[in-house]
């Protein structure tokens, strides 16, 4: 089973927010409600958004 992670930091924020889910899909409304309840960003420009998905990270094993 895969699953995938992110984490604030990894774009370079000085946040300790990380998050996982089973899936990319499941994975990216939990970064946009983070984005825009803690950092006021909303939407996520372009450019942010592919650091974002160039920081997830795909994990294999269980949760």
């Amino acid at each position: 089973m895969m699953k995938y992670e992110f984490a604030c930091k990894d774009i370079g924020m000085t946040c300790g927010f990380k998050t996982s889910a089973k899936t990319k899909e499941e994975l990216m409304p939990k970064i946009a409600e983070h984005a825009k309840t803690v950092h006021s960003i909303d939407p996520i420009p372009p450019d942010l958004m592919q650091k974002v998905e160039a920081a997830i990270k795909e994990k294999k094993g269980f949760f």
